[in-house]
């Protein structure tokens, strides 16, 4: 079995809840080893809150889960390596972050602001969250990527929802991979 990847994960795919909800069970999985600094959790709980998905005192409690979950995840970077990124300047934190934790990819749906020629040099790829996930269908197969959707779907209470309807939310951001997935999905229960 290969190591799993290292990657950061970017705000805009912490934000979607369904999307967010998938990465950090297919990382509770150990398919990958996610990271992020506490400047990228920052941003994510303050778009939720300004987009009216979250209060204040609920967006603290989701950050904090994260970080108990995944305490090992957070990295801390220093402000003078912020400053040598050449990417886009309000991204270059998440570049940075990269390089800390010795990331391999930053799973973005923003990949503009992170052109390959800044990346190269540290080793580090963005891709746009559905190319990850697919990489990941390739890297442990489509069928232990359609179990933790399953699972997720069986989880979700309030409301409920079948791994179907949990695709259908997560086809806004990852439309390939959903549709990948809902056909896998409808093929194992046949």
């Amino acid at each position: 079995m290969t190591a799993p990847l290292v990657v950061i994960l970017d705000a805009c795919v912490l934000f979607p809840m369904p999307l967010c909800d998938t990465l950090l069970r297919i990382a509770e999985a150990e398919l990958f080893r996610p990271h992020f600094s506490q400047a990228i959790l920052d941003e994510t709980t303050r778009n939720l809150v300004k987009k009216g998905k979250m209060t204040e005192a609920k967006a603290a409690r989701y950050q904090e889960a994260i970080s108990k979950a995944f305490p090992e995840a957070i990295v801390e970077v220093p402000e003078q390596l912020i400053e040598l990124m050449t990417n886009h300047p309000k991204d270059r934190h998440v570049v940075a972050a990269g390089i800390v934790a010795k990331a391999d990819i930053i799973v973005t749906d923003n990949l503009k602001d992170f052109p390959p020629e800044t990346l190269e040099p540290y080793g580090i790829a963005a891709q746009h969250p559905d190319e990850f996930l697919l990489d990941l269908c390739d890297r442990y197969t489509v069928s232990v990527l359609a179990q933790i959707i399953q699972e997720q779907a069986a989880d979700l209470k309030n409301p409920s929802q079948t791994p179907k309807e949990v695709l259908g939310k997560l086809a806004q951001q990852v439309p390939t991979f959903a549709h990948l997935l809902e056909k896998a999905i409808a093929d194992r229960d046949c």
